[in-house]
């Protein structure tokens, strides 16, 4: 089957180039996208706290900071924190700085090289703020409850802005006392509630496309395209993982191909299929292995369609009569096709 890049594609590339991007888990028109996106513009027109919430996979940070550019601390640091990378005595001592002394009667002390005294006048992100071991919790509560800090010191105000990112169970990390209720309640002044790609299957196209270009430009190649069947294939799978996922997809793609079309044979070793294989006998012929790969590409491109066999058909290159003729030879049900 030939794959080739069309005007229309090109179009789509000069159209991406000129568009300022948005955080890649914004990106889309499905509803669950939508919704993000409003939230997010509602969010970043105010100054209180965030918590977002999102599974594994899912680049909570990316929306962290377009709260950041959109808000009203935009020109001010951005400050993140992996709560999950350092053991207490290191993320006590990244936070609130060497050489604290123990909060008095006043105000909780910083030091002027902390991570808090350096957000000042921005953002602080804290990511998987779960993972905050007890003690780090119980000061960084105080001092949010205070609005204040002693830095060096000196009393200042925190003057920074405080956004988090914690798995869709926060809820149940807080009643098993794993996270702070006092903590939590002042984090979750605003929450967004960021959709897997699951909820947005419909999203997936433009999200590899984001992605493919971001990852040519980090490599330092250049620019890749999809084809469409190679896009259709991507959009038709579950991405358990989520962007992280499939940006890693993409990249070992890139690394291992240098030709400008990403074509479903550049995809096919980079995927990881969650699902259970069929049934294979490793003695199998080469035209067994061609009909199975032929039998699961097709589904999945009728699925991707909503099994709309005119688009299916578009997509795979081929004329709809030869398209239901393939099918009904491969064994795919088509009981839920229409025209």
């Amino acid at each position: 089957m030939s794959e080739t890049l069309s005007l229309a594609d090109a179009r789509v590339r000069l159209a991406r180039a000129s568009t300022p991007r948005s955080a890649i888990e914004l990106v889309g028109d499905s509803p669950a996208a939508v919704r993000s996106q409003e939230l997010v513009r509602r969010a970043a027109a105010v100054d209180a706290a965030v918590l977002l919430t999102a599974e594994p996979g899912v680049a909570a940070e990316s929306v962290a900071h377009e709260l950041h550019l959109h808000g009203r601390r935009a020109t001010g640091p951005f400050v993140a924190i992996e709560c999950q990378a350092c053991d207490a005595a290191a993320i006590d001592q990244l936070l609130f700085g060497p050489n604290t002394v123990a909060a008095d009667t006043d105000l909780e002390s910083v030091s002027g090289d902390s991570r808090l005294a350096a957000a000042r006048g921005g953002t602080l992100f804290l990511r998987d703020v779960i993972d905050l071991p007890a003690a780090a919790q119980a000061k960084l509560a105080r001092i949010v409850r205070d609005g204040e800090m002693r830095v060096d010191g000196v009393p200042m105000t925190t003057a920074w802005r405080l956004i988090a990112s914690a798995s869709p169970a926060v809820d149940t990390e807080v009643q098993a006392n794993r996270l702070r209720v006092d903590l939590y309640r002042r984090l979750t002044a605003l929450r967004i509630d960021l959709p897997p790609l699951r909820d947005r299957a419909e999203d997936v196209p433009a999200i590899a496309t984001r992605l493919l270009d971001e990852v040519c430009e980090v490599l330092g190649g250049r620019p890749r395209m999809f084809t469409s069947a190679a896009l259709a294939l991507v959009g038709a799978l579950a991405w358990t993982g989520n962007v992280a996922e499939l940006r890693r997809a993409l990249e070992r793609v890139v690394a291992e191909s240098e030709d400008e079309a990403i074509r479903v044979e550049h995809l096919l070793p980079a995927l990881r299929l969650d699902a259970r294989p069929p049934a294979f006998r490793p003695s199998a012929s080469l035209r067994e292995a061609r009909l199975r790969f032929e039998r699961d590409y097709i589904a999945a491109v009728l699925q991707h369609h909503g099994w709309r066999m005119a688009d299916a058909a578009q997509t795979l290159g081929i004329q709809r009569p030869n398209l239901y003729r393939k099918a009904r030879q491969l064994g795919i049900p088509l009981s839920r096709v229409s025209d």
